[in-house]
């Protein structure tokens, strides 16, 4: 495994937060969520990760325990173990899987070397990849090069110089900046949920995540073209924001450990190394971000990464001697089991986009027009009063189903149109517009 990063693993929790720079990672810092699929796959296939995360100071959660007060039905159900997760910081995720990493057999870890290309030879008439370049003019020779690079992966630019067809790419930005602060707890605890670990707020959102050893964050974001929210920048600007919602207020309740950490410019973008019927290359394989990526507030990032990774290694197992085969195979499994995730995640991003522009310029919004929102909107309104229905948008979060898999049960559907005439998603208590522009004046206008 080649690293760009030189510093080595961190030797504690506390290290790898504070000193840790982690460059080649730009949401370093940011909020992460692993997912109940995600902690599911850790103990299916790196269960010392798992243990080693809760040895960490991984905080355990169960979903379930956020039910609403409306449902009174709080008997357990069988499977209802698969909701409970894990979570941490991503500092902690890495310093934890980083050094798990390096006690495995036959595995080598190279960190300070970046990749400038690949090295090919032609088969079957395209590129066939045989290794990578390094920047110290070094070749390493492989029966398969996984591009694990991200959100910043340069494959398709190095396929092209190696003279392979183009890749199918489909893009575009989320449209979302996000506001992020980390808090560690004075004594009291963890704050409790008195509203969904993701609160729509009108024109903005609140993302509140528990972390590992007393640390939680909570990210602030907005439609990236809301030209006076970007004076959540300022910290002062942000707590008064947070502190005007009720329901989400308490989680000031700590020590903040970082400033407003602001990300924008998240692309939702999707790559496939098939042209038509035929790879464009073989001897390489997408994998995670690289393959996909999407916007970062559902925290599907880490646990798609995971799923995905799992199922290459099946796929090398009954594919890797004939290159075209597994170049084929491993599209096909991709695209039957992973790029549903992807089109769901930037369909809701889509019609949540929609509603923050017409909250902008004084308009009701227009009932959704993507075929997922539609779904989600309907399946979130009734499970806030059946317990049934809550498992069953709560596992569409925990991506344990996606949402036309949910939607597809015809009988929780029945239950979902009985529900429908008192369904309606509860307005949370927080600022209007007018008053959010309000709380935010008193900051320095963005440059």
């Amino acid at each position: 495994m080649l690293e760009r990063d030189q510093e080595a693993v961190p030797a504690s929790v506390d290290d790898a937060w504070e000193r840790w720079p982690r460059d080649g990672v730009t949401q370093f810092r940011q909020t992460h969520y692993l997912t109940s699929r995600g902690r599911e796959v850790l103990d299916l296939v790196l269960p010392d990760v798992r243990i080693g995360l809760v040895a960490a100071g991984g905080m355990t959660m169960d979903p379930l325990q956020m039910m609403p007060p409306a449902i009174t039905d709080r008997a357990p159900r069988d499977g209802d173990e698969r909701f409970v997760t894990v979570n941490a910081r991503r500092s902690t995720v890495e310093q934890v899987l980083a050094g798990t990493a390096e006690l495995e057999n036959g595995l080598q870890i190279r960190r300070g070397v970046t990749v400038t290309g690949l090295v090919t030879h032609a088969y079957n008439g395209v590129p066939h990849v045989t290794g990578v370049r390094t920047d110290a003019g070094a070749e390493l020779t492989a029966d398969l090069v996984v591009d694990a690079m991200g959100r910043r992966s340069q494959l398709p630019r190095w396929l092209q110089a190696a003279g392979a067809g183009p890749v199918h790419e489909e893009a575009e930005d989320s449209g979302f900046i996000y506001y992020s602060r980390y808090f560690r707890a004075r004594g009291s605890g963890m704050p409790e949920f008195h509203a969904p670990l993701l609160t729509e707020m009108g024109t903005f959102s609140i993302l509140t995540v528990p972390a590992d050893n007393g640390t939680w964050s909570v990210t602030l974001y907005t439609a990236s073209g809301d030209q006076p929210l970007k004076r959540l920048r300022d910290p002062d600007a942000w707590t008064r924001l947070l502190a005007a919602c009720p329901l989400h207020a308490h989680w000031l309740d700590g020590e903040p450990i970082t400033g407003v950490i602001s990300m924008g410019g998240i692309v939702d973008r999707y790559r496939r190394l098939l042209y038509g019927a035929s790879p464009v290359a073989t001897g390489v394989a997408l994998a995670g971000d690289a393959w996909a990526c999407t916007n970062p507030s559902q925290g599907r990032g880490m646990t798609l990464a995971l799923m995905h990774v799992r199922r290459l290694r099946d796929t090398v197992r009954a594919h890797l001697d004939d290159p075209r085969e597994f170049a084929e195979a491993w599209d096909a499994v991709t695209d039957a089991e992973f790029t549903p995730w992807y089109r769901e995640t930037v369909e809701e991003d889509r019609a949540r986009l929609a509603q923050i522009e017409a909250l902008r310029d004084g308009r009701v919004p227009a009932p959704a027009s993507e075929p997922t929102a539609t779904m989600r909107n309907a399946l979130f309104a009734s499970a806030l009063y059946d317990p049934d229905v809550f498992r069953a948008f709560i596992g569409t979060r925990a991506c344990l189903w996606r949402i036309r898999e949910a939607c597809a049960d015809q009988r929780l559907m029945e239950r979902v149109i009985e529900l429908a005439p008192e369904a309606q998603p509860p307005q949370m208590p927080g600022p209007d517009r007018e008053q959010l522009l309000s709380l935010l004046a008193a900051s320095p206008a963005p440059a």
